[in-house]
Formats: structure tokens, C-alpha cells, sequence
């Protein structure tokens, strides 16, 4: 009884300490990932591109596919720049070299989908969730992101001055940030993105460039910064507890890193 006791107590001050856990647990709890509504499709690919070629076109404008269940189709290469994607389902979904461009995903569903060499560049992704999508070589430079992306694959994309950090305006819902627990981001370009209090835990960032990056209060234990460029980058707060740092060198050229939290307990380069 008393280590129950003592579990439900340490599981309540985790959700305290972390209210994005409890925020995805909110999001995901009565939700059958396998049920036709999350792996189903309304519409073919055809019908997906007639509606995208007759959408209003220029600046912010483009198809609304709000709510629509488009998961496990084959939409790769299609152009949904400036659409409405507010809800939609699109897990699975095949959407490699596909554009969203200024579009907006908000709380949409792309878990396990496909976005390899994607563009999504200004793109709005509040709330979405990206469980272990496969974002390789896309490029979500000045994308404002509030996402949970963990697993995700993210190996050489393009997040230059992206906006991963928390939204500390409305936390109704909890701490809406990004989060890229155990994302893979080797040779990404992270160069001037804002990650303040962003969730990087376990994160693989060799080789990354996170040049004038803002870090402050980012959560990077266990992280590994292995070769990452951090010329200018804002340590301020930063969680560095296990994490893996680059060379002296490295170090040597990122700001405020005598003010992180847990510096000690980073593991230094042989």
C-alpha cells in the first residue's frame, strides 16, 4: 500500500512539473489510435487534388480540409500551401516532398505520417500531434510549432528560425511547447530558432547547428550535442543533466553557459 501510495504521489508531481505530459495525456486518453476514424479516409487522392486546384490561391489562402480523415493515403507531392488543416487526420499518411507552406495544423493528427523532404515553411503547428513522424530533409524554417514530436525523425531538416518555445501567454491547457523527446535531429539546422523551455530530453542533435539558438530554461538532459555548432546559443536555464557535450571549442562559443542548470552533471568529451 505504501509504495502505491508513494507511485501515484511521484506520477501526480511529474504531471505538475511537466504539464505537456498531462496536456498529451489529455489529448490522446479515449482516443483508439486504430479505430476507422483515426486510420480511414474520407476522400481518394484524386478527390484531395481536384479540391486543392480549385482552392482560392495566393497569401494564406488555400483548401479547407478542416477535420477531414485523410489517413493512410498516398498524398505525396501534393501542394496544400496555405490550407486549412485544423483537425485533420492524416496518420500514416504518405506525404513526402508535399507543401504545406503557411499552412495551418493546428491539432491535427500525423502520427507515423510520412513528411520526408517536406516543405512546411511558416507553417502552424499548435498542438498537432507527430509521434516518430518521419520528417527528413524538410524544411519548417520560421514555422511556429507548439507540436508533440517524440521519436520523430528529423535528420538534416531545416528548422532555421523556427518557434518551438512555450506559449507562456495561455496555459489553459498547460505548458504548450515543442516537444522532441528522443526526436532524432542529426545534421539539422536549428540555426536562430527560438526553443526556449522546449522539451528536448534524449534528444540526438550531433552534428546539429544551433547557432544563435535561444536555449533559454530548454529542457536537454540526456541530450547528445556531440559536433553541434553552438556559436552564440542561449544556455540561460538550460537542462543539461547527462547530456553530451561537444569539444571545448564548441563550448567555448556558446552564451551563457555558465548559467545553465545541471552543467556538472553533462558528460564532457574525452
Amino acid at each position: 500500500m505504501r509504495f502505491r501510495l508513494a507511485f501515484a504521489l511521484v506520477s501526480m508531481a511529474a504531471l505538475l512539473v511537466d504539464p505537456i505530459a498531462a496536456m498529451s495525456q489529455d489529448m490522446l486518453r479515449g482516443v483508439d489510435l486504430e479505430s476507422p476514424e483515426m486510420t480511414t479516409s474520407e476522400m481518394t487522392r484524386a478527390e484531395v487534388d481536384v479540391l486543392l486546384k480549385v482552392a482560392p490561391q495566393g497569401d494564406r489562402r488555400g483548401a479547407d480540409l478542416e477535420g477531414k480523415r485523410l489517413s493512410h493515403l498516398d498524398l505525396a507531392g501534393l501542394d496544400f500551401s496555405g490550407g486549412n488543416l485544423h483537425l485533420a487526420k492524416l496518420n500514416r499518411t504518405n506525404l513526402k516532398a508535399a507543401r504545406f507552406d503557411r499552412a495551418m495544423l493546428n491539432q491535427a493528427w500525423l502520427i507515423d505520417a510520412d513528411l520526408t523532404g517536406a516543405s512546411l515553411v511558416k507553417a502552424t503547428l499548435l498542438g498537432t500531434q507527430m509521434q516518430r513522424a518521419k520528417l527528413g530533409g524538410a524544411d519548417l524554417s520560421g514555422a511556429r510549432i507548439t507540436a508533440d514530436l517524440s521519436g520523430a525523425s528529423l535528420i538534416g531538416a531545416k528548422l532555421a528560425g523556427a518557434d518551438l518555445s512555450a506559449d507562456m501567454r495561455n496555459q489553459s491547457m498547460g505548458l504548450m511547447r515543442g516537444v522532441l523527446k528522443s526526436a532524432d535531429l542529426r545534421n539539422a539546422d536549428l540555426s536562430g530558432a527560438n526553443l526556449a523551455r522546449a522539451d528536448l530530453e534524449f534528444a540526438q542533435l550531433q552534428n546539429a547547428n544551433l547557432a544563435n539558438c535561444n536555449l533559454n530554461k530548454a529542457d536537454l538532459a540526456g541530450a547528445d550535442l556531440s559536433g553541434a555548432n553552438l556559436a552564440g546559443a542561449d544556455f540561460t536555464g538550460t537542462d543539461l543533466a547527462s547530456a553530451v557535450l561537444p569539444g571545448a571549442a564548441a563550448l567555448a562559443e556558446a552564451s551563457n553557459l555558465d548559467k545553465a542548470r545541471n552543467l556538472d552533471l553533462a558528460r564532457r568529451p574525452n
